[in-house]
């Protein structure tokens, strides 16, 4: 009979602390969730409250926070010209070094006989020396281009704090029941629980720092060039030989372009000539057909003039 209580006693503790880790699992997948959303009042699964609520305040009150503790992300860009570039971008690195800030990339590109190179920089500059070491910058040549852009991340650094908190708290409670679990299922249950909320608090973190990297450190990606080399070839002649050649050289290609237009011309001159010889030959054509018509006009004339002339008066009549 007491073996049988016993019995009883254990598989009723089992099952009221089975029923409670499926409770508690529920109740923090239920917090993250909500979490996530900027819900925080309320008691937490535990009954335990406090958690949320700060949560929740810590949402409500980043909407009033000034503008002196917003979280801003500034980029930029800056195009300068510069006498040396490599000369200019080491001591961009020097001056970004000096206001506490990094350089994140740099690339750089020979001079050659058409431009004396460039440079180009990723710079990770403090927020707070930003405006002095952008200053310090401009000492380096002329500054063509420049300009900032600013994304402001309060909400977002807010949130992930809350969820990152809540996150926190619910791994320590289920750490603590796993302690405490005697249950090779409960030990299973509780392990993958604790583990899947592990994975997710690191990712949360790691978004976090890099949330944290762009906001305390700006970025201006710095270009920096030289004016374009003119070349300016002096082609006159000096010297006898060199007037010849110059001279032939411009014979060759005026007879050239006039062959050239020689060619272009040389078609319609054939058209034309064609179009001409056809004119001429109708012309004369036209001329010999009126030469016979005015010789025998011209003889009708003559007779007709002959046969009309008046006989003098003293002339002897027969």
């Amino acid at each position: 009979m007491g073996t049988h209580a016993g019995t009883a006693r254990h598989s009723f503790r089992r099952g009221v602390v089975t029923a409670s880790i499926i409770a508690i699992a529920w109740g923090l997948s239920a917090c993250s969730s909500g979490a996530s959303e900027a819900d925080y009042g309320g008691t937490d699964a535990g009954g335990e409250p406090g958690v949320e609520a700060e949560a929740g305040t810590d949402l409500q009150s980043s909407a009033e926070q000034p503008t002196q503790d917003r979280s801003l992300i500034i980029t930029g860009e800056m195009y300068m010209t510069v006498e040396d570039p490599l000369q200019a971008a080491d001591r961009a690195e020097s001056i970004v070094q000096g206001a506490g800030g990094r350089v994140d990339a740099r690339s750089e590109t020979a001079a050659t006989e058409y431009g004396g190179g460039s440079a180009h920089l990723t710079l990770r500059i403090p927020g707070s020396a930003l405006d002095r070491a952008v200053d310090d910058l401009r000492a380096l040549g002329t500054v063509d281009e420049f300009s900032t852009h600013s994304s402001d991340v309060t909400v977002e650094v807010t949130d992930l704090a809350a969820r990152i908190s809540t996150l926190r708290a619910s791994t320590l409670r289920i750490e603590g029941l796993l302690a405490e679990a005697q249950g090779i299922k409960d030990i299973i249950a509780l392990e993958d629980e604790l583990a899947s909320r592990q994975a997710e608090l690191e990712g949360l973190e790691a978004r976090q720092r890099g949330l944290e990297d762009q906001v305390a450190m700006s970025a201006i990606d710095l270009s920096l060039t030289t004016e374009p080399v003119v070349i300016v070839e002096d082609d006159s002649p000096r010297t006898f030989w060199t007037g010849l050649e110059s001279g032939w050289d411009g014979l060759v290609t005026f007879v050239t372009g006039a062959l050239v237009v020689l060619g272009v011309l040389l078609p319609w001159l054939a058209a034309a000539a064609v179009v001409g010889g056809v004119v001429v030959v109708a012309v004369r054509v036209a001329r010999s057909r009126r030469t016979p018509e005015a010789s025998g006009a011209s003889g009708a004339s003559d007779a007709s003039a002959a046969s009309e002339t008046p006989v003098p008066d003293d002339a002897p009549r027969a």
